[in-house]
């Protein structure tokens, strides 16, 4: 599997911004994975339109389109930065039903009445989702095609 984009194109990603250290003090071997489970947690999403080539191996490029979208670039490399920090959408998800958590005297109580949708759809970054929903299929539209 391809990631959106390169460890050398999300370095210059993360130069530019704060709070990068899993990241940084990531090795390369674990950047790449990040990158490429980074990729696949996109490509599970409902995106708008279709692949530009119905053989290419990810969700983009989409419509004809030659290039892989920034924000698509940026998307991956957030999802991986949550990724080397230790985040994992399973147990977010399963977190999603955990109304009270108690360790000896201490007590936590959630409210989940509106879960955030990033964590219903395994993207285990807001910021990431937020690059993400310009390209997303509205799932209130039904698109239908007369043969």
């Amino acid at each position: 599997m391809s990631a959106y984009l390169t460890i050398t194109e999300a370095n210059q990603y993360f130069d530019k911004r704060l709070g990068t250290n899993p990241w940084d003090d990531a090795s390369s071997k674990n950047k790449q994975k990040a990158l490429e489970q980074a990729t696949q947690i996109i490509d599970r999403l409902n995106y708008n339109g279709s692949k530009t080539n119905d053989e290419q191996e990810n969700e983009f490029p989409r419509g004809g389109d030659t290039e892989i979208p920034d924000d698509v670039k940026y998307a991956t490399a957030e999802i991986a930065l949550a990724l080397l920090d230790g985040v994992d959408p399973e147990i977010e998800f399963e977190n999603l039903n955990m109304t009270v958590h108690r360790y000896g005297p201490v007590q936590n109580n959630y409210d989940h009445r509106s879960p955030p949708i990033h964590t219903l759809a395994g993207v285990p970054s807001v910021t990431a989702w937020r690059y993400l929903i310009p390209y997303l299929r509205d799932n209130r539209e039904i698109e239908m095609h007369r043969i």
